[in-house]
């Protein structure tokens, strides 16, 4: 038998993927269209038309590291996770504190 504990369903009860599944599918969808790997995916949020979602990411390395340019991106999945659209927020050095 087969521990089971430690695995994250790839479904809700209600039968639509669950968030990790979410975040998992839209990660790879972003970096197959930008080349662009997340570094952190700060919010997820349910929709009335599906889900929205925050990515930030390296747009460009610098030295040091703290000057790296950094960007970040909304991006929108439809209620099954499929990325229906993307947009970059805001850029900003590595370095700078959020003035929100």
């Amino acid at each position: 038998m087969t521990d089971r504990s430690d695995e994250t369903p790839e479904k809700t009860a209600a039968g639509g993927p669950s968030p990790l599944a979410l975040l998992r599918g839209a990660r790879e969808q972003l970096v197959e269209l930008t080349g662009l790997s997340p570094e952190s995916l700060p919010r997820l949020e349910r929709t009335d038309d599906g889900w929205l979602l925050e990515a930030e990411v390296t747009e460009l390395v610098r030295v040091p590291e703290t000057m790296s340019l950094m960007a970040l991106y909304e991006v929108t999945l439809d209620p099954d996770g499929l990325l229906t659209g993307y947009r970059r927020l805001r850029r900003y050095e590595r370095g700078r504190s959020d003035r929100r």
